[in-house]
């Protein structure tokens, strides 16, 4: 048996992981997850949980995930030498069990006087015994890329040099499109990041036939002969023609050669640009008999689904436009987009332009795949990359806006809410854009070239092809003290993660809950007694036996 490495991507939605024959340089096998296995729709809510219910529970939950991705790929135990993991700086602090708080409190000064002092995050090469919890040989190697800084991660720097972005002359932006979009603007020598929690609808989350990009999902929806050709994944994460039909009744006027599933996040972005270009979307409203448009399988995309999709959207025009103001460079200057991660290779990109996703006036779009996987297979096939990318790391003349503490990030995101969720008009956006001295948004260039690198975000599932996990992290069950078992947050929650059981109380599962984003479990409790916060402390895992 040849040599084995394990290539890791701790992404926000979901984890991916990949068998390499080290000696072959090639891929044997993928594993997916279909979600993050700790609550939460955002990196933010990751960390609360962890904080709340503690780093070693929120380490061990990783870790088990990882340990079903690892059985999957199948691999004799004795055959790993190296495993590589690449990932946010929450992502991967969490997997080495580190301190995460300076991650969570904004202000030098602040972190200082509660003694939080931040870890190194440089570049890492530790024995497996390092991480007693993971299924790994003794004898394997276990590699972490390095951060440029505490807040700009390793996925980042991934995204930095595997883009193409660094070798760029013009003013450029690269976007990692999901629910914690990564940005970057390259100005010159000097780089200037952000993250834009943009929310899980570019993921397909959120939304109510949504779905991770995964085989059986609608990824785009193009006309076609007086309807909309819906174009669905196929086992090979390739798209292929679904139903054409009508988006106003959903009649089917031919019949695909795929079902649908649901829908992931570019066929959200498609669909938002084919409703608003047909005129069947009008903010905020779906101007249909039925409020929703009709996709392939009775699959529907409703109001509530059109808001959700607009507050991502939005989250990601208002990022550059905040890092076009700290740049202090007009929106206008910047001709190039670099599109990585899922959303980022299978959306149409001239519909995400169209809906403002992407700079107006940019005239080339380069599609790059998910760089985060791509650069942790490059570390278990030649682990002196290490090396190199501290190198780049101290080179890079980069900083972190914090768009949380930005003002111009404020009033863009709520202009952006006012038009996406209240049905702003266009010219009063401008004339409030022009108030708030926002930088201005000019007229959509549509004369764009379009080049994508790659044909799927994972640009190699190997000849064992690829393996989904519907279901990961823990169920976890309490007794809540005063809870009268109205089952109202069960009706409530949106992701069906509540349960109640005689015996056991309150049950959830983890991997299914929207954490602080959401709490809608919470606010409707008419005896106020359910508090997420205290469910995760007091909680008890459900034995699997």
């Amino acid at each position: 048996m040849n040599k084995i490495g394990i290539a890791l991507d701790l992404g926000t939605s979901g984890f991916r992981g990949q068998a390499i024959d080290l000696s072959a340089n090639a891929v044997l096998k993928t594993v997916i997850t279909a979600r993050h296995p700790l609550p939460g729709a955002n990196v933010m809510d990751h960390l609360n949980f962890a904080i709340m219910a503690g780093p070693d529970v929120a380490h061990q939950i990783i870790m088990a995930t990882i340990n079903q991705i690892i059985d999957l790929l199948n691999m004799p135990g004795f055959a790993i030498e190296c495993f590589a993991v690449c990932g946010n700086p929450i992502q991967l602090s969490l997997f080495e069990n580190i301190e995460i708080r300076d991650l969570a409190y904004a202000g030098e000064n602040y972190r200082r006087q509660l003694g939080i002092v931040s870890p190194d995050r440089s570049s890492k090469e530790y024995p497996a015994e390092r991480f007693p919890l993971l299924n790994l040989p003794g004898n394997c190697l276990v590699f972490i890329p390095p951060a440029v800084k505490h807040e700009i991660g390793a996925d980042a720097l991934a995204m930095l040099i595997l883009s193409g972005i660094l070798d760029k002359e013009e003013i450029c932006l690269a976007t990692d499109y999901g629910t914690n979009a990564e940005m970057a603007l390259k100005v010159g020598d000097k780089i200037i990041t952000g993250s834009a929690a943009a929310g899980p609808a570019l993921e397909g989350q959120h939304v109510e036939n949504g779905m991770l990009a995964a085989p059986g999902a609608i990824s785009d929806l193009r006309p076609e002969n007086g309807g909309y050709r819906c174009l669905v994944l196929n086992t090979e994460m390739q798209p292929e023609d679904g139903d054409l039909l009508t988006l106003d009744n959903g009649t089917v006027l031919q019949k695909g050669r795929l079902e649908a599933k649901g829908i992931t996040g570019t066929g959200v972005i498609a669909t938002v640009s084919q409703g608003m270009d047909s005129g069947l979307v009008s903010l905020p409203n779906i101007k249909t008999a039925s409020g929703s448009l009709h996709l392939s399988n009775g699959i529907r995309f409703s109001k509530k689904d059109l808001i959700e999709a607009g507050k991502a959207i939005g989250a990601i025009r208002a990022g550059y436009l905040t890092l076009a103001a700290e740049a202090g460079v007009s929106v206008e200057d910047i001709r190039v987009a670099f599109m990585a991660g899922a959303s980022g290779t299978y959306v149409d990109a001239r519909k995400a332009m169209n809906i403002g996703m992407v700079p107006p006036k940019v005239k080339e779009i380069y599609q790059v795949g998910n760089t985060s996987l791509l650069l942790a297979r490059e570390i278990v096939q030649d682990p002196r990359r290490l090396k190199t990318l501290d190198e780049i790391a101290r080179q890079l003349r980069a900083r972190h806006c914090m768009f949380g503490l930005s003002k111009v990030f404020e009033k863009a995101y709520l202009l952006e809410l006012s038009y996406w969720t209240e049905g702003l008009p266009w010219e009063l956006y401008k004339k409030y854009a022009r108030m708030y001295q926002l930088p201005e948004l000019p007229q959509l260039h549509t004369d764009v070239n379009v080049t994508k690198k790659v044909t799927r975000d994972i640009r190699d599932i190997g000849k064992d092809g690829l393996i989904t996990i519907e279901r990961v992290g823990e169920e976890r069950h309490w007794f809540v003290p005063g809870c009268v078992n109205c089952g109202q947050c069960v009706e409530e929650c949106p992701e069906n993660a509540i349960k109640l059981d005689d015996t056991l109380g309150v049950v959830m599962r983890m991997d299914c809950c929207s954490g602080t984003a959401c709490q809608r479990c919470e606010h409707i409790c008419p005896e106020k007694v359910f508090r997420l916060s205290e469910f995760w402390m007091n909680s008890l895992k459900i034995s699997c036996d």
